[in-house]
């Protein structure tokens, strides 16, 4: 059976090591903790103003302001700052909190779409962290597509996204 990273990889077209190239530089010292909200806040304003519906009612039983404040919270964490995220919700466990979303190809490449674009509207991101930052975005969108596959085989894998690094491969 292929690993839920292998296959992230395969979908995604972003090998693991681009998608933690995050790792490499500590982006939340670069960017600092208001980039990394101005880019919750734009992605999540072009997310609750889709203009597909079936994509917008995945969301439809968040509100915003919690969506931008768990996302926000869990970038920085992730790329190099403090673990606000676990220190309000818990480990982040990916895969079991999207859990009750369908988390499809579709979804993937429109939640893909949303974020490039709120990416390219955050001037105080510099071009080589988007790229870095869009790899591991792209990656890890297609690790949930695949354990959103697990849902029928009622398997629970582990998430190493959550991690402040990756485990070696």
């Amino acid at each position: 059976m292929q690993s839920l990273q292998a296959k992230a990889s395969e979908w995604s077209g972003v090998k693991q090591d681009d998608a933690f190239a995050i790792d490499d530089t500590n982006l939340f010292q670069k960017l600092g903790l208001q980039t990394f909200i101005n880019l919750s806040t734009n992605f999540y304003t072009r997310v609750y103003d889709d203009e597909e519906e079936w994509f917008r009612s995945i969301f439809a039983n968040s509100k915003k302001e919690d969506a931008i404040q768990n996302q926000y919270e869990f970038f920085v964490q992730r790329m190099g700052g403090p673990p606000l995220y676990s220190q309000r919700r818990g480990h982040p466990a990916l895969i079991a909190r999207h859990r009750p979303f369908p988390v499809t190809h579709r979804a993937a490449e429109r939640w893909l779409h949303h974020m490039q674009q709120a990416l390219d509207g955050t001037t105080d991101i510099d071009t080589d962290s988007k790229v870095r930052m869009m790899n591991f975005f792209r990656h890890t969108a297609f690790f949930l597509v695949a354990g959103d596959e697990l849902k029928s085989q009622n398997q629970q894998p582990q998430c190493k996204h959550g991690s402040s690094k990756p485990d070696s491969v």
